[in-house]
């Protein structure tokens, strides 16, 4: 499925439909750097009740957050991981494979490690910086 985000304002939107379109709970985000990986999670948090304020845990490799009705949403960032040798001791099982939302950018960098069952979410730039968002 494909979603075009013209501006900052359709996200809204677009997170709706996404998160009523989850029966997984670990989404793969894919997208160079600065495609907006991280502003569409923020809303996705939005759309799923989170009051906390979000942001991209690249020094931290994973942030959580609180929903409304108590819900946990992880959020992985492993662009600085060096080999999946640091996400197995960051203990990564105990979270994909836990009953809580996961939202994992990118995911390329621990491609053996990923579970069967997720959603992959690409994002790409076209030539009028729009976003065009494809949902698996």
């Amino acid at each position: 499925m494909k979603f075009v985000a013209k501006n900052i304002e359709d996200l809204a939107d677009i997170s709706e439909q996404l998160v009523n379109r989850f029966k997984h709970q670990v989404i793969l985000f894919y997208g160079e750097m600065g495609a907006g990986k991280t502003t569409l999670i923020k809303n996705l948090c939005l759309k799923m009740g989170v009051k906390d304020t979000t942001s991209s845990p690249t020094f931290s490799i994973v942030n959580e957050y609180k929903t409304s009705n108590n819900q946990i949403i992880y959020h992985f960032d492993f662009y600085r991981l060096k080999n999946e040798t640091e996400a197995l001791d960051l203990g990564y099982e105990d979270y994909f494979y836990s009953t809580n939302f996961c939202f994992v950018e990118w995911p390329e960098k621990i491609q053996n490690l990923l579970p069967e069952k997720n959603h992959k979410i690409h994002i790409a730039i076209d030539n009028l910086d729009n976003r065009i968002i494809h949902f698996e």
